[in-house]
């Protein structure tokens, strides 16, 4: 009889629990769930539920030189951002997981900092700094920015997935008498294939979606997109933020897709 009770009290907060995640999962997914059918409506008006549908917002958005030069700015941005966190933060993440040093809590301390320190201190710092260099407001200064903002992550990325690896295969490769960069580059890289993937593609999305420390370091040929969007809601409300913001959700999406898939997938696998 207890046991049927336990059983029954068991269920009862299963299903509560579900239900609980599942408001909770609509609550969160409610804005994309409402901006989706507005991109798709009118170019009069913001409205929802449309009360028409057509692909004209999203004609606007790739025409209009206003929209498409932040996007591209975006992508220049977020490649060269990429390209730079990869170079220094897979050798740094792996260093800092393989080898212990002097004062390595300090500089691993110094180096996450950016992902506790609030973004608007860090747009601030580097709008001083990059304003005493004179190279604020140009592509520069926002690559170098968003540097910082995402060389954290993908130190992290880079830790965990070091951290999966034997450990034997590049004692075995040192024993056979190759050096520190071939080792790295022939037995170490190879293996780390799905974190330098995914921490890629986390990073170049870091840096595409990237608002604050966008706006503290744009300048008025250098506008980002989200900068763009930011600026369209601060002084007029257009029907295209909708198509933008639908685009920018499927970009993410597919990233995400990406990443997961790349979690799942291992060199023994390929």
């Amino acid at each position: 009889m207890s046991e049927t009770i336990r059983d029954s009290h068991a269920r009862r907060y299963r299903i509560l629990g579900d239900a609980l995640a599942v408001a909770v999962y609509l609550f969160l997914l409610a804005p994309i769930l409402v901006t989706i059918p507005m991109a798709f409506g009118s170019t009069n008006a913001l409205s929802f539920p449309p009360t028409s549908y057509s692909l004209d917002l999203f004609r606007i958005f790739f025409s209009s030189p206003s929209w498409l030069e932040p996007l591209f700015q975006s992508i220049e941005v977020a490649l060269g951002a990429t390209m730079v966190v990869m170079l220094t933060g897979v050798p740094a993440g792996y260093w800092i997981a393989r080898h212990e040093f002097v004062g390595k809590a300090l500089i691993t301390g110094i180096i996450m900092s950016p992902i506790v320190i609030p973004t608007v201190v860090t747009g601030l710092g580097l709008y001083l700094y990059f304003s005493y260099l004179r190279i604020n407001s140009t592509t520069l200064s926002l690559v170098l920015g968003h540097v910082a903002y995402t060389l954290p992550y993908v130190i992290l990325m880079i830790m965990a997935g070091v951290h999966k690896l034997d450990r034997n295969l590049e004692f075995g490769a040192e024993l056979m008498g190759a050096g520190l960069i071939r080792m790295f580059l022939t037995v170490v890289v190879p293996q780390l294939v799905p974190s330098l993937v995914s921490a890629a593609l986390f990073a170049f999305l870091l840096s595409f979606d990237e608002v604050i420390i966008s706006w503290f370091l744009t300048g008025s040929n250098t506008v980002t997109l989200p900068v763009r969007m930011f600026s369209a809601l601060e002084w007029e409300v257009s029907p295209v933020i909708a198509a933008v913001s639908t685009f920018l959700t499927a970009v993410s999406l597919v990233v995400c897709i990406v990443a997961i898939r790349l979690k799942k997938w291992t060199p023994v696998d390929a």
